[in-house]
């Protein structure tokens, strides 16, 4: 049963729980992408045989086969996933960037380039589940950041083929080349490269502890988006709220992962003990109950708060993966909310809308880390490039500032950079 706790007793250390990152995995994955360096595509088909089970002749995905996949899902399952694709195209063409000029004073231009990195890899998870969301939200804001090459890895079912479901989001997204492999040595493959699989710059998508810890430990010859940890959200309520929804809210992530963390926040004795003995009642129902029962038991806990305010103070310490304001007025609080990932606001937003539809991005800082990082965006798939420009008389105004400057650092030959054009005579 879901722990109720009172928060003027326990305070922030009876609150505050982090799923560490596992560490016992670093030497095995370090061991598949040396191993993925050296032997390539080799390293890849006998990883997929022995984690997959399934022998694969070649690791691309044919048009043939996407077609296929395309052929076997629901009408109705495409006509839901172009839907939510535009949605996700709508919220992120909002994120898209100029680049600007600035050429004010006579002379002297400076200004910044906004530039796709040239290819991104996405990892799309199997195993217990298959995401066809994910496709969307991570590839789609890439595709609008004018990204050249988007490829994908996923791994293959014992049949050898990847979900028709998987590969149906791919198709409606625009996902360039689709690889069947998993694990580290699909982050590995995309880091450094092999026969068949391209090197990428960026590599962004969620996955288990071998993946987490290969992303970690490639960053630097790539980017990544970052290091994800179990799925989190947190639910401000007051005594209004309708105590099924909360249950069904928090047990939307439970049944995510074991290691899932579920927590309500209210200022409301009765709701708390009405939300306690829903969940109860709900989580049976559930087809993977048994991950969301060790999931709320685990990390689940209801906290009473003095006030809504207050409920807002634990919630910004906490900094959740996901938010819900189940508040009457909601937008009311909106500005009070300094550290969440997304946030869903009134009683009828339940953070599902955001892992499926509404457009907003699902792949977000978890583990406390929305303090300081954020949603995946457009600005994940593009750089910066700056220029200047100095023409000889512009450069004279300003030579002898830039010397002075640098002396201060003690760095002459900077200075002498700048006063060598000034005292040019030819």
């Amino acid at each position: 049963m879901i722990r109720i706790l009172d928060y003027d007793k326990v305070g922030s250390e009876g609150i505050i729980s982090r799923t560490e990152l596992r560490t016992d995995v670093e030497d095995t994955v370090r061991d598949i992408i040396a191993d993925v360096r050296k032997n390539g595509d080799e390293a890849l088909f006998g990883y997929t045989e022995k984690f997959d089970k399934v022998k694969l002749d070649k690791l691309e995905v044919s048009r043939e086969e996407i077609d296929e996949a395309v052929g076997k899902v629901e009408p109705e399952f495409l006509r839901i996933l172009e839907q939510a694709a535009a949605n996700i195209r709508k919220f992120h063409s909002r994120q898209v960037r100029n680049g600007f000029i600035i050429n004010d004073e006579h002379g002297i231009v400076t200004g910044q380039k906004i530039i796709p990195v040239d290819r991104a890899g996405l990892y799309v998870p199997g195993g217990t589940a298959a995401y066809p969301s994910t496709v969307l939200m991570d590839s789609i804001p890439a595709k609008l950041a004018g990204v050249p090459e988007l490829i994908m890895t996923t791994p293959p079912g014992k049949d050898g083929k990847v979900a028709p479901a998987i590969l149906a989001a791919a198709s409606v997204a625009g996902i360039d080349r689709i690889f069947k492999v998993g694990g580290a040595q699909a982050i590995a493959a995309m880091a450094y490269g092999t026969a068949s699989i391209p090197k990428v710059d960026k590599i962004v998508g969620p996955g288990n502890a071998f993946v987490a810890e290969a992303k970690k430990q490639v960053y630097g010859a790539v980017s990544i988006d970052m290091i994800a940890g179990p799925s989190e959200i947190l639910i401000i309520s007051d005594e209004d709220s309708d105590p099924s929804f909360i249950a069904a809210d928090m047990l939307s992530q439970a049944e995510h992962d074991r290691m899932a963390s579920a927590v309500l926040v209210t200022d409301s004795e009765k709701l708390a003990l009405e939300v306690q003995s829903r969940i109860e009642t709900r989580i049976a129902k559930l087809e993977r109950n048994a991950i969301a029962r060790e999931s709320i038991e685990r990390n689940g806990k209801i906290i009473i708060a003095s006030s809504i305010e207050k409920a807002i103070e634990i919630s910004n310490e906490i900094a959740p993966e996901h938010l819900e304001l189940s508040v009457e007025n909601p937008f009311d609080y909106l500005d009070r909310i300094r550290h969440a990932g997304s946030v869903f606001l009134g009683r009828y937003c339940p953070e599902v809308l955001g892992d499926y539809y509404a457009g907003a991005n699902h792949t977000l800082p978890t583990s406390g880390t929305a303090r300081f990082s954020s949603p995946l965006s457009v600005d994940d798939f593009v750089k910066k490039t700056q220029f200047t420009y100095y023409s000889k008389e512009a450069l004279a105004k300003v030579a002898d500032d830039i010397a002075f400057f640098a002396r201060k650092e003690g760095l002459g030959g900077h200075a002498e950079s700048a006063l060598v054009r000034k005292e040019e005579k030819r």
